[in-house]
């Protein structure tokens, strides 16, 4: 799988060219601090010293970098669909090489980074229901009027929570229909494709 990059990150990019291999495995290893750490501008601006360029230009650098790196590495695309991807930028082949290297070295540590920034979302613990029918009342003798009570019990690490949720049979009936629909859906081959790629 290739990756696709638009033309004002090719344009970002493409300021590596202009600085020495050794600057670009700086940026590289900046990129990845920065996806520890977050951004830091007053690196920027000392870096735009040393090389006698405005610091939006190393900026823009470093970010191409870290999207190259990120998305790469999200992808989890093969060396040589990595090396097909940065040919586009029109790189001369030690800086291709650079590139891979950094590309390598690095999937590892920024795939564990992203996993973590992912948003930590409750799962299921566990579910009690109850089956209440209202058989009669004053204003109507013969009535059948069934009502289905949930409490899903969630938990979000060592914390737990539990929701009180009411319907009606058929609504539930329908949700169940949706559900398992979702599950067939996930099986599919293309489903499974996404999934693959996303992994």
């Amino acid at each position: 799988m290739l990756l696709v990059l638009s033309e004002e990150h090719k344009e970002h990019l493409g300021f590596l060219s202009e600085v020495d291999p050794a600057v670009v495995g700086e940026f590289g290893r900046i990129a990845v601090e920065f996806l520890k750490k977050g951004s830091n501008p007053k690196i920027y601006e000392g870096a735009a010293r040393k090389l006698n360029v405005s610091s939006e230009s190393i900026q823009h650098g470093v970010e191409g970098l870290m999207y190259l790196l990120t998305e790469s590495s999200k992808l989890m695309i093969s060396e040589v669909d990595f090396q097909d991807s940065v040919l586009v930028l029109g790189f001369s082949e030690e800086l291709n090489k650079l590139l891979l290297q950094l590309y390598l070295e690095n999937r590892k540590e920024i795939r564990q980074i992203l996993s973590k920034l992912g948003p930590s979302l409750p799962h299921y613990h566990n579910l009690e229901w109850r089956l209440d029918v209202q058989l009669a009342s004053r204003a109507l003798r013969h009535q059948v009027k069934p009502t289905v009570t949930l409490k899903l019990h969630l938990e979000d690490g060592a914390k737990r929570s539990a929701h009180v949720l009411q319907t009606d049979p058929a609504t539930l009936q329908h949700l169940i229909h949706e559900l398992e629909r979702a599950l067939t859906e996930l099986k599919s081959s293309h489903c499974r494709r996404i999934l693959r790629n996303i992994k």
